[in-house]
């Protein structure tokens, strides 16, 4: 007697289908299991042996073999208890086997035969719509995720027995009233308009997020640099539906969907903790799930306080910055992540925080160099804004003016997005940040003095190639921030503003 059951594991964003072969014949009274297990896959014939013996199902003493290919995949996770489950009452005659040939079964089992929900349903039922797969059978709690998926029956259990009665032909009916996505209404944002002072600070703000560069804050303690980027996710425009699938898979892999269901909807802001594991970053562990810089895919990855964090911790962004992706290689396979971030940083200029006031700043001339020695060039060199706070004065800092809202804000950046999007159409491009190498001469040109004004900044500031190519993208940013398709002289001033600080401090 012989069945297979079709089901997935997530491997990075991908599913990797698998087969879940059952033969149930005579011999030694056995449940054996093959096919390139963990430790938790392994486990998974004791918890579903006695789910279904206290489900009603009597196991025969006879040998069953479960195998689950193909044999070259490791098997993670704990979603294969279900199909393990449907395959052995299959081959035992409880089930049907031509219902299963169009279904994927995905749960988790406990003892008493309740099936429990999982991670990562959503990445895999879509792949499965895209196999012609017809139906998945799934936790009743993944419903909600699972529908995201147009054109897919879902039938959500939360018991064995409901899976084995739907199969046998008894028709689907949902157990729980499935609930209707609702719009949700936007959480209204901390405002830029709550900030006085740091005029130049809010326009460095609004230059990174139009074209989605890169940005560094430096100042002293309590200058309002964490207030400003907190205000960020205020005047960043709302994702299209791409994007929102795209960043709901990857919470579903982490597990951190919302249990309504629905589509995330707003970009993300992360900022994690500066005692951050370089793994909790970039993401990995024994089952390997996105870290904190694909959690922030399509929005922004603040790093407060970065000299305070370790080292080899920063070093791993310098990658993913450019290629917009983390690739891990681990002994079981290579797993890779989205990671198309904006990074926000914000620190101090030395430990105490107030150099260059050597009024207020106690640290010695070595333990300044040694705390920005923290920050490597070659991550600086990946930054395309630098900008300083100030101590806020009293004047502005009690001031009543007004000042301008973070709506107005995302007017300008919202049309600068959709400058882009036609500047860039019919190619892999979205924001100015992005521009290859290869087509800066195409997409930032210069007049003849504007070139001669660059090769002397070129080589009074000492750039690299990378720090002089985003100096052009800073500018074709402003520019289209003040709708104008040339870039022109102030254009380039503001840019060079912009990429000069990192040289007051680090020299």
């Amino acid at each position: 007697m012989y069945s297979i059951v079709k089901t997935a594991i997530v491997r990075g964003m991908d599913s990797v289908f698998v087969g879940v072969e059952a033969d149930v014949s005579e011999g030694l009274p056995v449940f054996e299991m093959v096919g390139f297990l963990s430790s938790e896959v392994k486990e998974a014939k004791e918890r579903v042996r006695t789910a279904l013996r206290n489900s009603g199902y009597r196991l025969p003493v006879k040998r069953i073999t479960i195998n689950l290919s193909p044999a070259g995949v490791r098997k993670t996770g704990s979603g294969f208890d279900l199909p393990i489950a449907i395959a052995v009452l299959a081959a035992l005659g409880e089930v049907p086997q031509e219902n299963l040939r169009d279904s994927l079964v995905l749960g988790e089992i406990g003892l008493q035969g309740n099936v429990s929900p999982i991670r990562g349903v959503l990445p895999i039922v879509a792949s499965a719509a895209g196999e012609g797969i017809k139906r998945c059978i799934i936790p009743l709690e993944n419903i909600e995720e699972a529908k995201l998926i147009p054109g897919m029956e879902i039938w959500g259990i939360s018991h064995i027995s409901q899976g084995v009665d739907y199969l046998k032909g008894r028709k689907y009916k949902e157990t729980r009233q499935g609930k209707k996505e609702r719009e949700k209404p936007r959480v209204c944002p901390l405002d830029f308009a709550e900030i006085n002072g740091q005029k130049s600070a809010k326009r460095a703000c609004e230059a990174a997020v139009a074209g989605m560069h890169n940005m560094l804050m430096i100042g002293p303690p309590g200058s309002g640099k964490t207030m400003l980027a907190k205000r960020i996710p205020g005047i960043l425009p709302p994702m299209t539906e791409k994007e929102q699938l795209e960043l709901s898979k990857i919470y579903s892999v982490c597990g951190l969907l919302p249990k309504e269901g629905g589509l995330i909807r707003e970009r993300p802001f992360r900022s994690p903790h500066h005692t951050v594991s370089p793994a909790g970053l970039t993401g990995g562990g024994g089952i390997p799930k996105p870290g904190e810089i694909s959690l922030a895919h399509r929005g922004v990855l603040f790093l407060d306080e970065l000299p305070e964090f370790k080292k080899t911790t920063l070093e791993i962004l310098r990658q993913p910055m450019e290629e917009r992706q983390i690739q891990l290689v681990r002994q079981w396979g290579n797993f890779c992540y989205p990671a198309d971030f904006m990074l926000v940083a914000a620190m101090n200029p030395c430990k105490c925080g107030y150099y260059p006031d050597r009024n207020r700043c106690s640290c010695t001339e070595e333990s300044i160099r040694r705390y920005l020695n923290r920050i490597s060039m070659p991550l600086l060199d990946r930054i395309d804004i630098c900008v300083e706070t100030f101590q806020i004065p009293y004047e502005d800092l009690v001031s009543c003016g007004e000042n301008e809202p973070s709506e107005k804000i995302r007017d300008r950046i919202r049309a600068a997005w959709e400058r882009q999007k036609t500047r860039f159409q019919g190619t892999d491009i979205c924001y100015n940040s992005r521009i290859p190498a290869g087509d800066i001469e195409k997409y930032c040109n210069l007049r003849e003095e504007q070139k001669k004004y660059m090769e002397k900044i070129y080589a009074s500031l000492n750039l690299s190639a990378r720090g002089y190519h985003k100096i052009l993208k800073t500018a074709r940013t402003i520019a289209d921030l003040e709708n104008s398709e040339e870039i022109l002289q102030r254009h380039l001033n503001e840019a060079v503003c912009y990429r000069g600080l990192d040289k007051k401090y680090w020299g």
